[in-house]
């Protein structure tokens, strides 16, 4: 597989950059598994105030990104990114899950990510995109939150990532359709009164094996 590539278009690139350059992020990317760039829409804006945004036609509470710096930045991004997939963070009826994840980890696609802020996009914006993805029937105060989730889910099913080989992942939770990961235990045995379950300290694997498919939700 090759190299991971993404590009996040936001207002906030202080909010994407330090999620992305920790941890396994981090990680990653000094393995050479996958590349991150963020491109600062205002720097598109317009006139000497760097205008990203303006009042919606029609009337109605709060600002709307325009169309012209939005179309400016996803160019330059594409021009970076050639081939790349553009998603917008935005209400849609494609909702974010384990299954989305895998295939879009399994792609060859690099992406770019547009992240929204204020009451949203001018929807000619939505012309220059492939897919507008939700995160969940519920508000956020820009895409920013949205695209790292995206992102961060991707990546650790990239192989190598991850330690523990495939079944870091296999097994876990939302990985089986709307299956939920059997409960987990580590030291000490006894806490608080609360005993791990023996079967676990049996070292029998069948059984081990047996009680996690049990307890699988």
């Amino acid at each position: 597989m090759n190299m991971k590539r993404f590009l996040v278009i936001t207002l906030f690139p202080e909010i994407i950059e330090p999620e992305l350059n920790s941890s396994m992020m981090w990680k990653a990317q000094k393995d050479g598994l996958v590349e991150f760039q963020t491109l600062d829409l205002r720097d598109f804006g317009l006139g000497p105030r760097r205008q990203v945004d303006d009042k919606p036609f029609g009337g109605g509470a709060g600002m709307l990104l325009m169309i012209e710096p939005l179309t400016n930045a996803i160019n330059e991004a594409k021009r970076r990114l050639p081939g790349a997939k553009v998603l917008i963070m935005t209400p849609s009826d494609i909702v974010w899950n384990e299954q989305l994840a895998t295939e879009y980890a399994n792609s060859d696609d690099n992406y770019i990510i547009v992240c929204g802020r204020y009451e949203g996009f001018d929807a000619r914006v939505f012309d220059l995109v492939d897919v507008k993805i939700s995160i969940g029937p519920y508000v956020l105060t820009g895409g920013e939150i949205p695209a790292m989730a995206i992102i961060d889910s991707i990546v650790r099913l990239i192989p190598g990532v991850l330690g523990g080989g495939e079944e870091a992942y296999e097994r876990e939770s939302y990985s089986n359709e709307a299956h939920l990961e059997y409960p987990q235990y580590t030291r000490p045995e006894v806490y608080d009164g609360q005993a791990v379950p023996s079967v676990l300290l049996s070292g029998n694997h069948a059984e081990v094996e047996k009680w996690r498919q049990a307890h699988e939700q």
